[in-house]
Parts: C-alpha cells; sequence; structure tokens
C-alpha cells in the first residue's frame, strides 16, 4: 500500500492543505528509484556505525501542536533553519551497527511508502558494501512507515531474508489490535495495514521484548513511550563507550529542544510523548549521555544541553570517531 498525500494529509488532520514532498536540495535531485545514497560511518567503541539517510520530508511548523507562527520565527532566529514554503526539512534516519563481524539494522526507513525524495537507505545500504543477507538483526524503534517501509522487498517478501525481528511486544499488541484499527479513520487505518504488511513476512522470527531489557548482544531497550504505545530507544553498550538510539524523542531539531512541549499529531498520546521528551532530555543532560535519533539532522549524533529553562542539541563534528 502506498501512503498517499490524501492519506498522509487525513492522518495529520490537515485535511485539504497541500503538504508537498520536498526536493533532495543539495545532496542529490531524487531518481525514480529514490535519492542518492547518502551515509556517515564512525568507531564508536568496539562497534562500527553507519549512519544512513533515508531522505527527507518537509513537514510545516504549523503542525507541532502548541506552536504559533511568533513562536517559531523566535525560535528559528539566528540559527541556519529556514522553513521554506514545504515546511522545514526533517530527516529519516536508520543505523547500522557492526561488532565483531554482526550486523544490526536499526530501522529500515520508508522503501518507496513516502514519496521520491525518501526511500534511499537500502541504497545506503549497499554502498557500505553490506548485503541485507548480512543483517542478522533488526531492532525497531516502533511500527511507523517511515521506520517500517524497508523490512519488505517489492514482492513482499522480507528484505533481510536472515534478520530477525526485534519490537516491544506492546507495539506489536498495538497494530495487530482489529479493535483499535477499527475504531480509527480511514487515514490512519492505512497506517496500521502498512505496519502489518511490513512485519508480516519476520512473524516466525520475531523477538519479542517487555520493558529495559537486553534484546541483543550489546543493545538494552529503552521504553519510550507516547509516540507510540510501544515506541522504544536502544542503549548500544560497545565496550567502554555507550550510545541511545532514541528513535522519534524528536521529530524536529529545529524546534523542539528549545520547546520540548510541542508535540506532533503522529504522537498517538501527545502529553505523555511531551513527558517522555523531557524526561530524557533531562537524562541525556544530566549523564552526558551520547545520543541519536531517526529525525535528527544526519547524522543525528549529540549531546543534549540544557539552555535556561529549555535545551539545545549539541551536535557531534563529521570527525568524531573517524
Amino acid at each position: 500500500m502506498t501512503l498517499s498525500r490524501r492519506t498522509l494529509l487525513k492522518s495529520l488532520g490537515l485535511g485539504g492543505a497541500s503538504l508537498a514532498l520536498p526536493s533532495f536540495g543539495m545532496m542529490a535531485q531524487a531518481a525514480p528509484s529514490g535519492p542518492a545514497p547518502v551515509l556517515h560511518q564512525f568507531r564508536f567503541g568496539d562497534a562500527t556505525i553507519t549512519a544512513l539517510l533515508d531522505g527527507h520530508l518537509a513537514i510545516p511548523s504549523a503542525i507541532f501542536t502548541g506552536s504559533d507562527p511568533a513562536k517559531v520565527a523566535e525560535t528559528l532566529a539566528g540559527s541556519f533553519y529556514r522553513e521554506g514554503g514545504q515546511g522545514l526539512e526533517i530527516p529519516v534516519n536508520g543505523y547500522l551497527v557492526e561488532r565483531g563481524g554482526q550486523y544490526t539494522l536499526i530501522d529500515t526507513g520508508t522503501a518507496q511508502l513516502m514519496g521520491p525524495d525518501l526511500g534511499g537507505l537500502l541504497a545506503a545500504l549497499t554502498a557500505t558494501g553490506v548485503t541485507p543477507e548480512q543483517i542478522t538483526t533488526v531492532l525497531l524503534t516502533h511500527m511507523h512507515p517511515d521506520h517500517t517501509g524497508g523490512l519488505i522487498a517489492p514482492d513482499g517478501s522480507a528484505a533481510f531474508p536472515n534478520a530477525e525481528l526485534v519490537v516491544a511486544e506492546t507495539e506489536w499488541g498495538f497494530w495487530y489490535d482489529d479493535a483499535i484499527m477499527a475504531s480509527v479513520d480511514e487515514g490512519s487505518r492505512g497506517f496500521f495495514q502498512m505496519a502489518r504488511d511490513a512485519v508480516a513476512p519476520y512473524a516466525e522470527r520475531r523477538k519479542p521484548f517487555t520493558g529495559e531489557v537486553e534484546v541483543a548482544p550489546g543493545f538494552t531497550a529503552m521504553p519510550l513511550p507516547g509516540h507510540t504505545p510501544g515506541h522504544s530507544g536502544f542503549m548500544l553498550d560497545a565496550g567502554d563507550a555507550q550510545l541511545l538510539f532514541w528513535g522519534d524523542v524528536v521529530h524536529s531539531t529545529a524546534l523542539q529542544f528549545k520547546n520540548p512541549d510541542w508535540t506532533i499529531p503522529f504522537d498517538a498520546d501527545q502529553p505523555l510523548a511531551a513527558q517522555t521528551r523531557k524526561a530524557m532530555f533531562d537524562r541525556a543532560a544530566a549523564d552526558q549521555l551520547l545520543v541519536t535519533g531517526m529525525h535528527l539532522d544526519f547524522p543525528g549524533l549529540g549531546r543534549v544541553e540544557r539552555d535556561g529553562a529549555a535545551y539545545a542539541f549539541d551536535q557531534a563534528p563529521w570527525q568524531f570517531g573517524l
């Protein structure tokens, strides 16, 4: 099932508003097969991590609950961020982790579900020289289509035929709850079907988990509910170094560090999503924790800092870990 603009607009509650997908800007012009491969690789402890860019989606600041034009302008003032006619460009990232010759993929991008300016993750993975067959574990932060689309090949089979699929039991249960699916509008129902279609080939290789537990060698799950019921991060212990892949704690680097209460219609429980975000910001700042996320500006690696009553993101330089 293709995520049409109409379906996306309905799920965002934007009615007949126009939400155009962005061009890929300076990186590459999107070809019919998706954006050109973009990746960034670095060493971290005993692991090699590769950030894989799936592409960008333009999101108008007006959809953020709690935002207003004056506050958006104040937030963006003095920064490199600009909101064009299509909105702020939001990246979609995935991450490949190699340890001891084993390959783990964290989220899989959109494939062809969300338009020509997305779907570049597999090309970026191919550019690393790693084949889908070499992936032994796929960790899913949650089951939205920009995280699960790449799980399936065009013929509906498993894109990663040898991979175990690790996903929270709460997350799986939510998307497979027929009563919940029947209760939502048609646009949102499409998200349920896409989630089910994406994970279906892995049903016999699914590894569910509950709570803060080790889910793969070196990886501990961290429940981060609100965006979805089972939304999770994954803490990598790479020898003497730790890195948290926090999924969708943040959708806009430009807006949500300074305004952590601002949520997005994709958040299933917006008050809980804001609460989780602020708690995670507090912990990350206090512990000087290195974090990365699926919608942080690519490659998305850095630390959270307190900035008065708000927060800031201190992005690591590209030379980090080289």
